[in-house]
């Protein structure tokens, strides 16, 4: 009999009878579920182990082991977010998600992460998909290939002892502009806020209001991090390669 694979779910649970709760349970019996089981995984919440233990135990046991967590990033929940950096150091499939209209947090941002709208059947019907469409994706990938914040943290810190100048260059740029768009992303965050809670609304145009400035400074910004990582990730197949040519070399030696 085959083993089910099981899909551990990271999400904000709340207590019985809330909203978090409410929602959490819809999201996870309409959207996770289903896609999960599509693509041959059962689905299930730290609420929902059935083994007799520490639950805390248990769930962290899941997300290091799981062949595959969902991570629910909605409301920001600091247990969310502490279980999510646990998953993100294995280096092992991980697909996110998070409430539509809810910003992404700019740590976590640079994963692809799928907005849903358990209100909206037509968005429901999308968000599976995706979920489905990632999950076969990330499957093909090997463990080396998965990149999250955690391992690109690492590299650039191997980048920045490397004997190589412009290796060590790059990753002082990479650096420099990842706290750039870190900023403007909390600049953004509060002229939005502010627009938000401001009883007078004045009609000017979009290309002098500050958010639009400055959300198009940040595209800019995206984009010359986008050719750094590029360049970034041309430097790591480099060396992987030369890695596996100085391993054929020493093999070679050894015969002789």
């Amino acid at each position: 009999m085959t083993q089910e694979k099981v899909c551990f779910v990271i999400a904000p649970i709340g207590n019985e009878g809330t909203e978090t709760r409410k929602r959490s349970d819809q999201v996870l019996k309409h959207i996770i579920k289903p896609a999960a089981l599509e693509c041959g995984y059962k689905a299930i919440r730290a609420d929902e182990i059935s083994e007799p233990g520490l639950i805390t135990s248990q769930a962290i046991q899941h997300i290091v082991n799981a062949p595959l967590v969902i991570a629910d990033l909605t409301e920001r929940n600091p247990n969310v977010f502490y279980e999510l950096a646990v998953r993100h150091a294995t280096r092992k499939p991980l697909v996110q998600l998070i409430k539509k209209d809810e910003q992404v947090p700019f740590d976590v941002a640079g994963m692809r992460t799928i907005s849903i709208d358990h209100h909206d059947l037509d968005r429901v019907e999308e968000a599976k998909i995706e979920i489905i469409t990632q999950i076969r994706s990330i499957e093909k990938k090997k463990s080396d290939d998965m990149e999250t914040p955690i391992s690109a943290s690492l590299e650039i810190q191997i980048l920045k002892q490397s004997k190589n100048p412009e290796q060590r260059s790059l990753a002082e740029l990479i650096s420099s502009v990842s706290d750039i768009h870190k900023t403007l992303n909390l600049l953004a965050q509060k002229i939005a806020n502010m627009e938000a809670q401001s009883v007078v609304y004045y009609d000017y145009p979009a290309e002098i209001t500050g958010t639009s400035k400055l959300l198009s400074y940040q595209h800019n910004q995206s984009a010359a991090k986008r050719k750094l990582l590029e360049k970034f990730d041309n430097i790591k197949m480099q060396r992987k390669s030369h890695t596996a040519s100085a391993s054929k070399v020493e093999v070679v030696d050894d015969d002789m």
